[in-house]
């Protein structure tokens, strides 16, 4: 985050889900007065424009006042307008994955701070995300190259040193992911197992695996 958090705030696309009233409109002339590009859709549409940032949503006492649209990756950050704390409206509100959240009746105070914490959370949950996909493929790399590894062992009788620097050379001389390389032996081997043949499978791995057409 910036030195001055409310640059941060200025030209940020902000959509607001909540029919118009007294409040909302005060909420609206607020957040124009920051700096913020505004677009108050009711009822709210089935997508929600890609260059938004920040969604405001509505949430009662009986529970949610709308439909989320559909998002499109990177979703926007969500900040809850809630109008009562009924347990209705606080499991909705946990269930929305808001963000951040702000009470009605809406005051001029508060909201830039709300604003502020939504985005931090949202870009600090997007990273913590970004991780863990990582830190998923990675780890099913590993899987697939112990596997591929395995395979190799088995059809051309190398030990595991062996067959795990074959892997390595070919993703080297052909510019890919290790990964990739032992997705295409697996691929392949599972052809040949199941057709005795390799005609089906991929170059490269046939040429690991020291397989021939017939």
């Amino acid at each position: 985050m910036s030195n001055d958090p409310m640059r941060e705030l200025r030209g940020l696309n902000v959509t607001v889900l909540h029919p118009l009233d007294r409040e909302i409109e005060e909420l609206l002339r607020h957040l124009k007065r920051i700096g913020c590009q505004i677009d108050a859709c009711w009822p709210p549409p089935a997508s929600i424009s890609v260059s938004t940032s920040v969604v405001f949503f509505a949430i009662t006492a009986e529970g949610p006042r709308v439909t989320l649209p559909r998002f499109v990756d990177p979703a926007p950050c969500l900040v809850a307008i809630v109008d009562y704390e009924s347990p209705s409206a606080v499991k909705s509100l946990l269930e929305s994955e808001a963000h951040c959240f702000i009470t009605k009746p809406i005051r001029p105070s508060g909201i830039v701070s709300s604003l502020l914490l939504a985005r931090s959370l949202h870009g600090y949950q997007s990273r913590l995300l970004a991780k863990v996909n990582k830190l998923e493929e990675t780890l099913r790399s590993r899987r697939e190259i112990e596997r591929a590894t395995r395979i190799l062992m088995d059809m051309k009788r190398l030990d595991e040193d062996a067959a795990y620097q074959l892997i390595r050379s070919q993703a080297t001389s052909q510019r890919l992911g290790m990964g990739a390389v032992a997705r295409s032996i697996i691929t392949a081997h599972r052809v040949f197992d199941s057709t005795s043949t390799a005609t089906s499978g991929p170059k490269l791995a046939r040429k690991v695996l020291g397989l021939t057409r017939r």
